[in-house]
């Protein structure tokens, strides 16, 4: 069958036992001498090195041009008691919080204790919310109604009327122009008119006595836009 490779770990601890067992100082190029005779292939040694460093579990400097690697037991030592002290003072934080946080939750829950005084209060309560609902709802329903909305609705009514009725005076006035200077066409001109929807019954529009004319429709009238 064939031979299932190192995992990362496995090749971490082969290269530490290449620094342990000598004690001694490196050069990368020796390091990927020895990684092969550990089961660590010469092409994976850099990285695996690097990784050691990384952790503080070995130990690299510059020296002239050369980059030297090396590590002690007492590194790794060192190193595990820095994450004890690290893990020790993070459970420390943790257990002042969670201290911190029962203490609040001790001080909310007072004043809410169960008791026959607080179920009434809080079906009052409900029953406040629900008749508050509603009558929103009930408001809604009359929207239509509201005053202040009929009486834009009305202005705009009278707008709408006033504008009308102007152009019907423009058309009333176009009309006594063409007779005025057309009388010839006079036949021609009756057709046209009855065409465009100018009939006999032609007249002003009169608004409903519901909606009484206002200043708005009184200047528009006028001629005062």
């Amino acid at each position: 069958s064939k031979k299932r490779g190192l995992s990362l770990e496995d090749k971490r601890e082969k290269m530490l036992q290449i620094f342990y067992e000598s004690q001694d100082f490196f050069l990368l190029k020796e390091l990927e001498k020895l990684g092969p005779k550990k089961g660590v292939i010469t092409q994976s040694v850099k990285d695996v090195v690097q990784s050691l460093v990384d952790d503080d579990l070995a130990s690299k400097d510059k020296i002239g041009t050369s980059v030297y690697f090396w590590s002690l037991p007492s590194c790794a030592g060192n190193q595990l008691r820095n994450v004890y002290r690290k893990l020790e003072g993070d459970l420390q934080n943790r257990k002042k919080r969670l201290a911190e946080l029962v203490e609040q939750c001790d001080a909310l829950k007072k004043g809410r204790e169960e008791s026959n005084e607080r179920e009434e209060a809080l079906g009052e309560l409900k029953a406040i919310e629900q008749k508050y609902n509603e009558l929103k709802d009930e408001m809604g329903q009359y929207a239509d109604n509201d005053p202040a909305a009929f009486e834009a609705m009305k202005k705009a009514i009278e707008v709408a009327h006033a504008a009308a009725n102007r152009w019907t005076d423009n058309i009333f006035t176009l009309r006594q122009w063409c007779s005025n200077n057309f009388p010839q066409a006079k036949e021609q001109l009756e057709h046209l008119y009855n065409e465009v929807g100018i009939t006999d019954d032609f007249d002003y529009l009169e608004l409903p006595a519901t909606v009484p004319l206002g200043p708005v429709g009184d200047q528009m009238l006028a001629g005062n836009p």
